[in-house]
């Protein structure tokens, strides 16, 4: 469960991150960095594929500016992964919602 986020933090379980994260049922990854930065790319999700989720939520910073493309999404979807995207508080608010329900690892962008 997601307890709380603002620009450039996150509370995961009572744990505070202030970095970029990937947030899978069991565990935290802390040390999550995109290779070109503000576009997401499958490369960057590689062991969220190893993973195999039912469903993906990214979060694509406050105001939103991390892109997401279509071939990503369309990949993502052949894998058998749902793809939620948005905003990094709509995302969190998507994750929690869907934590209890299904197999679920969320992407988060915590900035910009």
């Amino acid at each position: 469960m997601i307890d709380s986020y603002s620009f450039g933090s996150v509370t995961v379980n009572g744990k505070s991150y202030n970095s970029d994260v990937i947030i899978y049922p069991d565990r935290v990854n802390a040390s999550w960095w995109r290779k070109q930065g503000h576009n997401l790319c499958l490369e960057d999700l590689e062991e969220v594929l190893r993973y195999k989720p039912e469903v993906l939520v990214i979060g694509q910073g406050k105001p939103g500016l991390m892109k997401v493309k279509a071939a990503l999404v369309d990949r993502l979807h052949q894998e058998g992964i749902e793809v939620v995207t948005g905003s990094t508080e709509s995302a969190i608010r998507a994750y929690n919602e869907l934590c209890s329900k299904k197999k679920v690892v969320a992407a988060l962008h915590l900035t910009c």
